[in-house]
């Protein structure tokens, strides 16, 4: 067996968010030891060039300094030396995500993409992490929690940890700091939360929900009732903000950013959309223990973390997630049915008023992600579409096209396990395609052909009429609008064609090509202050169009940079692009029995 390959992490000084990495090689390579830093992070689609975080960095054994020279952006070659070679990193973290490292003297994260080295020729030997108790020293009151398997630390504490491989090491992320704990068992196995940065959290609520969810997910792939957990243990690190979102999953834990009052608090029963946010959230993580974390796409078998793995594929492994993310919530009992038609409504919404999906493929999408997806800007509305939200889009309306030929997704999400999962192998290109239609009985190329390698909006009216579900599609009443729900007030007549915040200075943040505002010469940043001569603000633009008819002229002031500019726009008519979906009250009991047996109401 291999000698393990040690490492080290310690605070060098949290108030400059400083921390030293040091990586130990027992035999290093005669002709000079290599050592690189990822590029990107598995479930994060960027190359986000983490060497850029390394302030210093240098070798040393027993003798003393060994020359180490910098031989790409991210990769050092020591001199030919006796080991052990130890080669510590000086690296700068002060990202509040959950894609990189943090440190203060508050808390202290790190995703080990971002902060280990990998000694090249020794991916496959095993791996020891001592985390210096030093941090106690830093951080008042300090706990760590991470799902990595303990090899001598006490639960919850400083010392040593271990991982079978390097892929496994950099697979589980470590929260150093204070944070509430509560735990549940599901899929025959423990589960914990750490929360960090909230009080007065309703911890009982949010074991029992999450007990409910999670066994749900264990249930779908195993087929059965009191489904197994593909893990030993499991470990939900959540760190609660000010105002952020954001999640990323590994192999045996998930780490999530949510806001503070999306956590339930003592006393408060209430089932508002913030705390449908954080269960989505968490279940949306949960769910990619199987779907992408055990069943990958080829171009992941192995992850090759110095460059770009392109697939056509992120589609089904985070838009099929983020389907089942909110569908679960319903099934496990934990909301309400309708709440989650409302938030598959919302989805549908966000598809609907992008403009882009009529040009980019959802399974464009996917293989453009690396270029596009995490490098938004003012155009991208115009450009494309989300292979999340149009993949979950897309999800539906397999899973129902699925059921009309006498089987499910859920039968598709199985046979991947199966074949995928449970095997190691990596899921071709048009595996999932050649899957569902051998399922269904029944040719889908034609589905394929149209919703995910096309443009075309699924027939979804149609397809939840069969399970007794009514798509309705009306105007938006306000930027505030997310959809889900009937309308409340008179929406909007007319529209402006273009995006602006809810409040605050009245900056355009996307226009619509040949929307009202592109014909008439308005473009993104433009920062309008009258309308028809009045100082313009959200309210007042909003009951405009509310009270203007398609075909109205509007007089728009803007400042573009620091020039006045004005322009006249003749306003269209309001598009239908707000989705709500109601359950029919008495759809006869066959149609009822589909809808149970999808949405579990």
């Amino acid at each position: 067996m291999p000698l393990p390959i040690r490492y080290r992490i310690a605070p060098l000084d949290v108030h400059a968010h400083l921390i030293d990495v040091s990586c130990t090689v027992e035999v290093p390579d005669a002709a000079g030891q290599c050592f690189t830093l990822p590029a990107w992070t598995p479930g994060s689609y960027l190359i986000r060039e983490f060497a850029r975080h390394v302030v210093r960095i240098g070798a040393r054994n027993a003798q003393g300094a060994v020359p180490l020279e910098k031989v790409g952006k991210a990769r050092w070659r020591a001199a030919p030396c006796e080991g052990p070679l130890e080669v510590v990193a000086e690296i700068y973290a002060y990202d509040v995500s959950v894609r990189t490292a943090y440190a203060d003297a508050t808390r202290v994260y790190f995703n080990g993409t971002s902060t280990f080295l990998r000694p090249e020729g020794h991916e496959q030997a095993p791996c020891v992490l001592d985390i210096d108790a030093s941090f106690a020293a830093s951080i008042d009151g300090a706990r760590v929690a991470t799902a990595m398997r303990r090899d001598g630390a006490a639960p919850w504490g400083f010392g040593r940890y271990a991982a079978d491989s390097y892929e496994e090491l950099v697979d589980h992320p470590v929260e150093i700091g204070r944070f509430d704990l509560t735990s549940f068992e599901a899929g025959g196995v423990t589960h914990d939360v750490a929360i960090a940065g909230a009080r007065n959290v309703d911890l009982d609520r949010v074991a029992r929900d999450l007990a409910r969810v999670c066994q749900w997910h264990c249930d779908l792939f195993a087929g059965a009732p009191n489904g197994r957990a593909p893990f030993d243990r499991y470990l939900f690190l959540v760190l609660a903000v000010g105002d952020g979102y954001g999640g990323l999953e590994h192999r045996a834990s998930t780490s999530l950013v949510c806001k503070r009052d999306e956590l339930p608090r003592i006393g408060d029963p209430g089932l508002d959309d913030g705390y449908l946010t954080f269960l989505g959230l968490a279940s949306h993580e949960y769910f990619h223990a199987w779907n992408v974390k055990r069943i990958k796409p080829s171009a992941f078998t192995p992850y090759d973390l110095s460059q770009e793995g392109f697939t056509r594929l992120l589609w089904a492994f985070e838009g099929i997630t983020s389907y089942y993310d909110d569908l679960s919530l319903a099934r496990s009992g934990v909301v309400p049915a309708e709440r989650v038609l409302e938030l598959l409504a919302r989805t549908l919404t966000t598809v609907l008023r992008t403009p882009g999906r009529h040009l980019q493929s959802v399974a464009d999408a996917s293989f453009d992600a690396w270029i596009k997806f995490y490098r938004p800007d003012e155009n991208s509305p115009n450009a494309g579409v989300s292979y999340y939200a149009k993949g979950a889009i897309v999800a539906l309306a397999l899973d129902l096209t699925l059921r009309r030929h006498g089987r499910s997704l859920d039968d598709l999400m199985r046979a991947l396990w199966t074949r995928h999962g449970a095997t190691g192998v990596g899921v071709d290109e048009d595996a999932i395609e050649a899957l569902a239609s051998s399922l269904a009985g029944h040719d889908l190329r034609d589905f394929f052909a149209r919703y995910v390698e096309g443009t075309e909006d699924p027939p979804l009216a149609a397809l939840l009429a069969d399970v007794g579900v009514e798509l309705a599609l009306r105007p938006r009443e306000g930027m505030r609008d997310r959809g889900g729900k009937p309308a409340t007030t008179a929406p909007a007549a007319t529209t402006l064609g273009a995006q602006w915040p809810a409040s605050g200075e009245l900056r355009l943040t996307s226009v619509y090509r040949e929307g009202p505002a592109a014909r008439a010469g308005l473009s993104a940043h433009d920062v309008v202050v009258a309308i028809d001569g009045i100082r313009a603000t959200s309210d007042l633009l909003a009951a405009a169009l509310v009270r203007a008819t398609p075909g109205s002229r509007m007089i728009v002031d803007a400042f573009r940079r620091d020039v006045l500019m004005r322009f006249d726009v003749e306003l269209a008519a309001a598009p239908a692009d707000t989705a709500v979906m109601t359950m029919l009250g008495e759809p006869g009991e066959a149609i009822a029995a589909r809808r149970r047996a999808w949405l579990g109401a």
